[in-house]
């Protein structure tokens, strides 16, 4: 009939004898092959593949599991199945452990590893003082290579980072202002030169030593970068040694050494004009 919509013939499956191409729409397997189409090739068309990752959809991710993947985790991702461990592990730990009461000193770790040292300076001011030097010397060569890649290189990255880092350390270290470990050794010649007061949490030494490292590795220095870590691992026993730095100050300024450098990277890549922009901002300020 002349109003009536004409029906068209569905398209008949097409089967090969020479090939392993089922027939059937099977979406019971993991991995699909095909992609013929179940409807022809018109606009609602929908691929076997499609119609499988539909289903897949519908459950839960972990559903899809099998052995297999498991067992592929296992052997090539070792490193996040490693800290699940570790965190099991602490779990366990912190929920058993007794807190230190409010009446006694903060348990450190790196102060139980560093007794012997500690013994050693309070029983050699000398000794203490000289090392203390050494570390300033040491704290001199890091701001050094930090302003020289900036004022000599032309490359801001390392003290933009420093200066986020520090101006972040001062924000904190105000904010939570931890008390002296008992047995600090103070000297003159320690940076800060002059025995003023510093903050503890957390350590700038070793954060400022961490963005050259960084810094000097981008640029191929590998020599010099192993070298500033070998003095950073220096500088930290001896601030434990003294009592300088709590251990978690420590640890935490390698993080900031590394979070602060990639936060300056980013400001730089956001600060690049393209070429493109750059030709038609000029146009339109000589234009205007």
């Amino acid at each position: 009939m002349d109003g009536a919509p004409a029906v068209l013939p569905l398209p008949l499956p097409l089967h090969n004898n020479n090939n392993n191409t089922p027939s059937s729409c099977t979406l019971n397997k993991r991995h699909t092959r095909t992609s013929t189409r179940a409807n022809g090739a018109g606009a609602g068309g929908v691929t076997r593949d499609m119609v499988v990752k539909k289903e897949k959809e519908k459950r839960a991710s972990f559903m899809t599991w099998t052995a297999e993947d498991v067992a592929h985790v296992a052997k090539f991702h070792w490193v996040p199945c490693l800290f699940a461990m570790g965190l099991l592990f602490f779990m366990g730990v912190e929920y058993t452990l007794r807190m230190v009461p409010s009446s006694s000193e903060p348990f450190d770790l790196g102060f139980v590893a560093t007794r012997s040292l500690h013994r050693v300076l309070s029983a050699s001011p000398e000794l203490n003082t000289f090392l203390a030097f050494l570390n300033t010397v040491f704290v001199g060569m890091q701001t050094t290579y930090i302003l020289w890649t900036w004022l000599i290189e032309g490359r801001p990255r390392a003290t933009i980072s420093a200066l986020f880092m520090f101006t972040c350390r001062g924000i904190l270290g105000y904010s939570t202002q931890l008390p002296l470990p008992q047995g600090f050794l103070g000297s003159g010649v320690d940076f800060p030169v002059g025995n003023v007061s510093f903050f503890l949490f957390y350590s700038g030494h070793v954060a400022g030593s961490v963005i050259a490292s960084l810094d000097m590795r981008r640029m191929q220095r590998f020599e010099l970068a192993r070298t500033f870590d070998v003095l950073n691992i220096l500088q930290a026993v001896r601030l434990l040694g003294t009592r300088g730095h709590y251990t978690i100050d420590l640890a935490v300024g390698v993080g900031a050494g590394i979070l602060f450098d990639s936060l300056a990277g980013k400001y730089e890549e956001s600060k690049k004009i393209p070429p493109i922009a750059a030709t038609t901002i000029t146009k339109d300020a000589f234009f205007t």
